[in-house]
C-alpha cells in the first residue's frame, strides 16, 4: 500500500482522524486511480473533491474546449483558461489544489472503440456525461471491463445518483442491476431537450458532483453504505432527498437472464447510424 510523507499527512489529517478512514483509508485513496467521464458540470467538483482527498491517479476523458458559457456550473475552469482544452484546463487547476495527484489526459471523446482499454487502466469509473449514448456506453464498457461505476445525472432544478457494479452478483448469486435495468431503452432522438436549450441551475452539477464524488471515495475506501441497488433523487425546487430501490431485470439485455449483448460493437453501428 502507497506509504505517505510526513507533508501528505499533514494534509490529509483531517481524514486520518476519520476513525471509519484513517491512514489506510489514505492510503487506498493515494493508491488508487479513478477515471472521470467529462470535465463538465458534474465532473468538475467529481475532479476537485477527489484532488483534495489525495486520490493518486486521476484520468479525465473530455475532448471539449472551455466556453464562457460554461463556467456558470463547471467550477474546476476560470475565464482565463476560455478556449483551452478541458482536460488541459482541469490538469492545471488539480496540480494548484494538490501536486501529489497524477493526471491523465484524455483529449478525445470515450467511444466504442477506445472505452475499454481506457477504462481498464482505472479501478473505478465516474460517469458525468451529459447524454445517454454516452451513458450506455460508459454502462456497457465497465460491466465488461468489470469495473465499478459511479453514475450522476442532472435537470434543470434535479439531479440522480447510483452506483453499478453490474459485473458482480448479491450474496444470493442474483446480479446487481445496472443502467439498463433502470432505463432500457433511451428516450426518442429530441425528445429530451439539452442544458443548452432548457438551462440548468448551476449549483445543481455541484450538489450531485459533491455527492459523486463522496460515493466515489466510499467504493476506494469501503467505509459506509454504498448506493448499489438504490437510486438517490434530488428535488432542489422542494429541497428534497429520496431514496429508491432498483431491482435487476432479468430482461436486460446485458446481464439478464439472456444476454444479448456480448460487446460494444452495438454501440459502433449506433455511432455510425
Amino acid at each position: 500500500m502507497s506509504s505517505l510523507s510526513g507533508e501528505e499527512i499533514e494534509r490529509y489529517k483531517r481524514h486520518i482522524i476519520l476513525k471509519q478512514l484513517g491512514i489506510q483509508g489514505q492510503q487506498k485513496l493515494k493508491a488508487a486511480k479513478v477515471l472521470v467521464i467529462g470535465a463538465g458540470g458534474l465532473g468538475s467538483p467529481v475532479l476537485l473533491y477527489l484532488a483534495a482527498a489525495g486520490v493518486g491517479t486521476i484520468g479525465i476523458i473530455d475532448d471539449d474546449i472551455v466556453s464562457l458559457s460554461n463556467l456558470q456550473r463547471q467550477i474546476i475552469h476560470d475565464t482565463d483558461k476560455v478556449a483551452f482544452d478541458k482536460t488541459t484546463s482541469a490538469k492545471e487547476r488539480i496540480a494548484q489544489i494538490n501536486p501529489h495527484v497524477e493526471v491523465i489526459e484524455h483529449k478525445t471523446r470515450i467511444n466504442a472503440g477506445n472505452a475499454i482499454e481506457v477504462i481498464s487502466n482505472y479501478d473505478i469509473v465516474a460517469d458525468g456525461s451529459d447524454n445517454f449514448s454516452t451513458r450506455y456506453l460508459v454502462n456497457d464498457a465497465c460491466y465488461f471491463a468489470r469495473k465499478p461505476l459511479v453514475f450522476a445525472a442532472i435537470g434543470p432544478f434535479d439531479g440522480h445518483l447510483t452506483t453499478f457494479r453490474s459485473a458482480e452478483t448479491k450474496p444470493d448469486g442474483t446480479p446487481n442491476p445496472n443502467y439498463r435495468c433502470i432505463f432500457p431503452k433511451a428516450p426518442p432522438p429530441g425528445s429530451v431537450a439539452p442544458c443548452s436549450e432548457v438551462g440548468v441551475l448551476g449549483a445543481i452539477a455541484g450538489v450531485m458532483g459533491t455527492l459523486q464524488a463522496t460515493e466515489v471515495i466510499k467504493e476506494i475506501t469501503g467505509i459506509g453504505t454504498g448506493m448499489v441497488g438504490r437510486l438517490l433523487l434530488y428535488n432542489a425546487l422542494e429541497t428534497e432527498f429520496q431514496t429508491v430501490k432498483i431491482n435487476w431485470d432479468k430482461t436486460n439485455p446485458l446481464n439478464g437472464e439472456a444476454p444479448t449483448l456480448k460487446d460494444l460493437s452495438h454501440h459502433m453501428s449506433e455511432a455510425e447510424s
